[in-house]
């Protein structure tokens, strides 16, 4: 049996440490990503297990890529929009402010010269994307007005990474003049490429492959959109994220945004692990043992120099105390693209060395190593009333009604819902009802009401009532045992297959069940009635005293069986003589059968 190369060694030994060290850093409150950060410098630094740690690095930076993507499915362009004084407003001074004082904290360390410490201080005044956003998902506050702004100036660092790499040009030194135009022009093309793509083909792409049924497929599809604009931007000379980000937001407005989300999730999961164990791969214990005491009063000193500057800026801005303070040390620490900056800058020596960018390289590790516990240390500095409020700003992320299945039942359900004045999710598995539905102004999407995570990423965590309208019992059955299981917060309205059916789901303690033919089936009954010369109001108190009988013998079926309340049923058997006398005798039901038995009529599909 041959060995396995070295390749699958790499792999397992970078699953085994986040599967390891997640679970026992988590459980001492420390968080995951530190967790991951240790099983990188375990593996790497200390074991030498893995032999090319910039390679994993560059793979496992897809992981951002896909955060980014995600983050993009939660913003709508209105809201973007909304957000623009926070992103080019509050971001833009931070990264000026930040990066002007630790310039002069770099130049009077005597850490290079005046020209490699501008590179050095704009460079540590980005802050990590991945490291920041993971944090406020485990926290729950991505939707929070403070992880709002910070997420707000994490965007505006991703935009300034490209006229930041074009400043360690001109600094460098004169070497060939060069145009920017055509650069500029390149970004811009690039960006309005993706907006056109993300306006006219992608739902369009979405609907083909849905109507297939292909799961693999739409799974495929939604990879290739995520890498495929990713690798667009970054030929035009903007970061992969900033295209995986635009790409998302695209398709915000999508019916089929929660399917995507639930798509990309595992694979953002994992890789977003892997890219936190490289980095701790990437540590070069040498260089920080060779400049240790500079290391040591390096990284404090950037951490509070960020740290007063963002929560001042804050401040300014109109933030309260606890959300100044709850930013200021989510974003103290360097960022993935302080990385490519230092690496760019010593490339040709003309800035500083590349013993210099790996001293550089250390401080951002160990920045990045110490956010989490700054961010639980931020918890001690708040004060008065903590509760954070959730901003409900993301459409089908946060409705009190989430409903499964947009059929007939569920659409006349729906009108009445929204005739109240209440907000409602709506998810279903059938493209052809999805544009259907589209073309009337609903406002449904794409996604598989049997997956966990595709409820989760329709808003079930805020639901009240999920609604459970599809056409087939096995399918509803498996969403009710699915919500009972884990979320039982949420209150289960059923639409019931047949009386059977209804019996089971009652048995099971949904809070209600409807039949769909039962209400139509007695308007139908007292319509007739009326027309044959019954008057309004006994045709009405005949409907009802069926609808009460009905009642009591579904609690008695309930409890005793489907044989009982048999004596409730209204019924007059005849024994027709047939016209033609039958090949075989017929099957008659006497005043004992129970007529309950029968399954109803099976309901069109919609």
């Amino acid at each position: 049996m041959s060995a396995p190369n070295a390749l699958f060694t790499e792999t397992l030994m970078l699953l085994g440490g986040a599967v390891v060290t997640a679970p026992i850093f988590k459980k001492l409150g420390l968080g995951t990503v530190l967790g991951y950060l240790a099983a990188g410098v375990v593996i790497g630094p200390v074991l030498h297990g893995i032999g090319d740690s910039e390679a994993v690095l560059a793979v496992a930076e897809l992981g951002v890529v896909f955060l980014l993507f995600i983050i993009g499915l939660e913003l709508k362009p209105s809201r973007l929009w909304q957000m623009r004084r926070d992103i080019f407003g509050l971001g833009t001074a931070q990264v000026v402010l930040s990066g002007l004082a630790l310039t002069l904290a770099a130049y009077l360390a005597n850490i290079t010269g005046w020209r490699g410490s501008i590179i050095v201080g704009f460079g540590l005044a980005l802050s990590s994307t991945a490291f920041a956003m993971q944090i406020l998902e485990q926290e729950g506050d991505v939707n929070t007005k403070y992880g709002q702004r910070s997420f707000s100036m994490l965007l505006l660092q991703d935009l300034a990474i490209v006229p930041l790499l074009a400043l360690v040009t001109v600094l460098d030194g004169p070497k060939e003049a060069t145009n920017p135009i055509p650069d500029l022009a390149i970004a811009v093309g690039a960006v309005a490429a993706m907006i056109i793509a993300g306006r006219y083909l992608l739902t369009p792409l979405f609907q083909v492959i849905a109507r297939t049924g292909a799961r693999e497929a739409m799974i495929a599809a939604a990879l290739l959109v995520v890498m495929g604009s990713a690798t667009l931007m970054q030929l035009a000379g903007l970061s992969m994220a900033m295209g995986a980000f635009l790409s998302g937001v695209m398709l915000a407005e999508s019916s089929y945004r929660h399917e995507l989300e639930a798509d990309i999730e595992p694979f953002r999961g994992v890789l977003l692990a892997i890219f936190f164990i490289a980095v701790g791969l990437s540590l070069k214990l040498d260089v920080i043992v060779d400049n240790w005491v500079l290391i040591v009063l390096a990284v404090p000193v950037l951490m509070v120099i960020k740290g007063v500057v963002i929560y001042a800026l804050c401040r300014a801005t109109g933030s309260s105390h606890n959300d100044a303070i709850r930013i200021a040390c989510l974003l103290p620490q360097g960022g993935e693209f302080g990385f490519v900056l230092f690496s760019t800058a010593s490339a040709s020596g003309g800035l500083f060395s590349a013993s210099t960018a790996s001293m550089l390289i250390a401080i951002v590790t160990l920045s990045m190593a110490l956010t989490p516990l700054g961010s639980a240390l931020s918890k001690r500095l708040l004060s008065g009333d903590t509760h954070e409020e959730l901003d409900e700003d993301f459409e089908g992320a946060g409705s009190d009604v989430l409903m499964i299945g947009f059929s007939r039942f569920g659409q006349i359900a729906a009108q009445i819902l929204l005739a109240g004045g209440r907000d409602v999710t709506v998810i279903d598995f059938s493209a052809d009802r999805i544009r259907q539905a589209s073309n009337f102004g609903f406002r449904i999407y794409f996604g598989d009401g049997t997956r966990k995570d595709v409820l989760r990423s329709a808003g079930i965590d805020h639901a009240k009532i999920v609604v459970v309208s599809t056409h087939h019992r096995e399918i509803t059955d498996k969403i009710v045992e699915l919500v009972q299981t884990d979320y039982p917060h949420a209150r289960l309205f059923v639409r019931s297959y047949d009386r059977i059916h209804s019996i089971e789901l009652r048995n099971k303690g949904v809070d209600y069940e409807l039949r769909e033919t039962l209400e139509s089936g007695l308007l139908f009954g007292r319509r007739t009635l009326e027309a044959l010369g019954v008057s309004e109001a006994e045709a009405f108190e005949i409907g009802e005293d069926i609808r009460k009988r009905d009642e009591q013998r579904l609690v008695l079926q309930a409890s005793e069986g489907l044989q009982a309340g048999r004596d409730m049923l209204y019924s007059r058997p005849v024994k027709p003589e047939p016209l033609v006398k039958p090949k075989r005798a017929a099957d008659v039901f006497s005043d004992d059968d129970d007529l309950s038995a029968l399954p109803e009529e099976e309901p069109e599909r919609a």
